[in-house]
């Protein structure tokens, strides 16, 4: 069954739509310009698809709040996180939101929002592995990771430390899977990413305590789109006095 789910996921992020119109902002002039908003295609809770095909998630029911409060329209491209960064360099998109980690070495080609969620890292095996318990465990062993990723990052800032060598994916279901099937020891991904899909029957488990994390922010190409920078800030504030960006958090992560 979680093999079904996951393959299930992954046929999500090959839909032949590449991109969701969203009109947020009934104040908006015709005129006014629409905004390209790039993103992931699975990495849920933040984005994924539901049976419906539709493109929800954290990331993108907050940027729906946002866009209404701010009076904005956008279209969303749903890429995946590595061409979406890649979109926002070539200046293809005008924005990523994709759990994006604010890191020092991204700032130096973007400009980013204000944090809007806090994250870590954390080491997952298959579910049923009692053999892999923490990091000196992974000597001589295979680690899968996904493209791009804080998790990824990590994994290959320890992996001499350690002794292990890693595997690239470009999405999180495809990682999942190469351990549940026994391919790679482990996988690195942040915590809520892991924590929801083993909610939803991914048969893993997090074996380590959570690494601390940067936090996951909106970006725009450096010294571009600064009025849509602005109206992210000002909204997010917003949603967090309204009331709606807790009722977004509780409605992906249960404490």
């Amino acid at each position: 069954m979680a093999f079904a789910m996951v393959m299930g996921l992954a046929a999500c992020g090959g839909s032949d739509s590449s991109s969701a119109d969203a009109t947020e902002g009934t104040d908006t002039p015709a005129d006014a310009k629409k905004y390209i908003i790039a993103t992931d295609t699975t990495f849920a809770p933040f984005e994924f698809q539901n049976e419906s095909g539709q493109f929800i998630g954290i990331d993108l029911d907050l940027l729906a709040a946002i866009a209404e409060d701010q009076g904005f329209t956008y279209e969303l491209n749903p890429l995946g996180f590595n061409a979406a960064v890649q979109a926002l360099e070539a200046g293809q998109a005008d924005g990523v939101i994709a759990g994006m980690s604010i890191t020092g070495e991204r700032q130096q080609k973007f400009n980013f929002s204000e944090p809007y969620f806090d994250s870590g890292v954390v080491m997952g095996v298959a579910a049923a592995n009692d053999e892999v318990k923490t990091y000196e465990d992974l000597a001589g062993k295979t680690v899968a990771i996904k493209i791009g990723t804080e998790g990824a990052a990590f994994a290959e800032s320890i992996k001499d430390e350690y002794g292990f060598s890693t595997v690239t994916f470009d999405d999180s279901s495809a990682m999942y899977m190469d351990v549940m099937v026994g391919n790679s020891a482990a996988c690195f991904e942040d915590y809520p990413v892991m924590g929801y899909a083993i909610t939803q029957g991914v048969e893993l488990k997090m074996v380590t305590d959570m690494e601390q994390g940067s936090s996951y922010g909106f970006a725009v190409a450096k010294g571009k789109n600064a009025e849509l920078l602005e109206m992210f800030n000002k909204g997010l504030v917003n949603v967090k006095e309204n009331g709606k960006y807790q009722e977004i958090m509780d409605t992906y992560i249960q404490k």
